[in-house]
């Protein structure tokens, strides 16, 4: 499978449209990507014909919908079992106690803890006791607002306020819950 380098925004983009975002503003509030680079985003996954763009006539002028193609889909779970990978190898160093190892490998692969949360993948109590025994913040390896709210710790109070509808692991790959009909 070819490689590139923002795959994990793409991913989680991909992740967004699978869980049934189809319009731009939601798949950006569940993946809280910026809209330009959104935008790019998008594109490249649709030259890559992971997703497919309808346009839409509705009462009030053109409605652009995004959809996940199989090939897509295909992407989708075949990132998501390389993330478990992942996670279960930083739970064996964590559990092995050994603190440099984790480090490294928590370094290693800095670029894909944004969507182990995304995808609910890992389990974020042992998370953030991972940084305990490293003596470091989350903060260090995840942008704040990306935390899930019920986190706690070394977030701060209004991260997440919004809802953010992450269920802290699992591994139903849900937990989305918010459904606002615009």
């Amino acid at each position: 499978m070819e490689s590139y380098p923002e795959e994990p925004k793409d991913v989680m983009v991909l992740g967004a449209i699978k869980k049934g975002a189809k319009k731009f503003d939601k798949i950006q509030k569940m993946t809280q990507i910026d809209g330009e680079e959104l935008n790019s985003t998008l594109e490249k996954l649709e030259k890559r014909g992971l997703i497919t763009v309808e346009e839409k006539k509705s009462w009030f002028g053109k409605k652009t919908e995004l959809k996940i193609t199989e090939k897509g889909s295909k992407e989708v779970e075949e990132r998501m079992h390389e993330l478990q990978g992942k996670w279960d190898q930083m739970s064996l160093l964590y559990k092995g106690g050994d603190k440099e190892k984790l480090k490294q490998y928590m370094d290693d692969n800095k670029s894909i803890i944004p969507s182990m949360m995304f995808f609910g993948i890992m389990d974020m109590m042992m998370f953030s006791m991972m940084f305990s025994m490293m003596g470091m913040m989350m903060t260090d390896y995840v942008p704040a607002d990306s935390i899930p709210s019920d986190m706690g710790g070394d977030v701060s109070s209004d991260v997440g306020s919004d809802g953010g509808g992450f269920d802290g692991g699992g591994s139903d790959g849900g937990g989305f819950d918010f459904d606002v009909g615009f």
